[in-house]
């Protein structure tokens, strides 16, 4: 085929013609794929959109899931803190309890050990009738089971009315008064039958023969016998414990008996030994 053939209005009228349906065919297509991509892009939005709502939807049920277990934990804490401290309260209650119990528990052993001493000094005091050992048995309770350093025993004379010192521990007894039944506070004591403590520390208490910072009336009965003086405590012994003003007034009403009873027998066996000597005397 000539150049001539090439270039003929039939030749060039049919190769236009088919250049125009492909174009359209293209623009077709093209069409189609814009709208396809339209219709991705528009779908792309919305599944964007949605996943936005879910994950905003997302977020806040985590944020309010988060929020409600946070206040049950801090609810949970508030809790568990005043269980603790009821728990503390409870231990600190119990301790102190057992602190008490265990205080009590040494106060009744040694009041139960006292007892104990009490009477086994107390059968000493009954065992004999001899009226200076009646007096050591008396002196080495208030000694060894009260505690006391420096005291004084007071015998009462009836016929004189008057409290005689027979017996002392730290003080020379020449040097102890003859008591008036009445008269200061032993004598005032004496009369009244009244026990007297002085709540006075030993170590500031000064002697005064008749101020004692105890005084305790021994009796029989109504009938008095004598009194138990004490000044001062041993340097071990701080202060008087409540078993010790038990001890007293059960030593009292035993030493009473006792020093009754030897001094009735002392002065049973002086006039016995009195008229055995004056019968050897009329009788040789």
């Amino acid at each position: 085929m000539g150049e001539d053939d090439l270039n003929s209005p039939g030749r060039k009228g049919s190769g236009e013609k088919e250049l125009f349906v492909k174009g359209k065919e293209f623009l077709a297509m093209y069409n189609k794929v814009s709208q396809f991509t339209q219709e991705l892009l528009t779908q792309n939005r919305e599944l964007s959109a949605q996943i936005q709502k879910l994950e905003e939807a997302r977020d806040k049920a985590m944020q309010e899931f988060a929020g409600k277990e946070e206040q049950d934990l801090q609810k949970k804490i508030v809790e568990l803190r005043k269980e603790k401290d009821a728990l503390l309260g409870r231990y600190k209650e119990m301790s102190q309890e057992a602190k008490d119990f265990l205080n009590r528990y040494h106060d009744i052993e040694t009041e139960n050990n006292n007892l104990a001493n009490l009477y086994v000094a107390s059968y000493q005091l009954h065992s004999t009738l001899d009226f200076m050992e009646v007096l050591d048995v008396i002196t080495d309770i208030i000694i060894n089971l009260i505690g006391a350093g420096k005291f004084a025993l007071f015998l009462h004379q009836e016929k004189q009315g008057i409290l005689k010192p027979v017996k002392s521990e730290g003080l020379l007894l020449d040097a102890m008064p003859l008591i008036k039944l009445g008269e200061g506070m032993i004598g005032v004591v004496a009369e009244s039958g009244e026990t007297y403590f002085r709540e006075v520390p030993a170590s500031n208490l000064e002697i005064d023969p008749e101020h004692p910072m105890v005084c305790i009336p021994m009796k029989i009965q109504d009938r008095l016998v004598g009194v138990i003086a004490v000044y001062q405590l041993l340097p071990q012994k701080q202060k008087l414990e409540k078993v010790d003003y038990e001890l007293f007034g059960l030593l009292a009403a035993h030493a009473a008996t006792a020093l009754f009873s030897a001094r009735l027998y002392s002065e049973s066996v002086r006039k016995r030994e009195t008229i055995k000597g004056f019968l050897d005397l009329v009788t040789h």
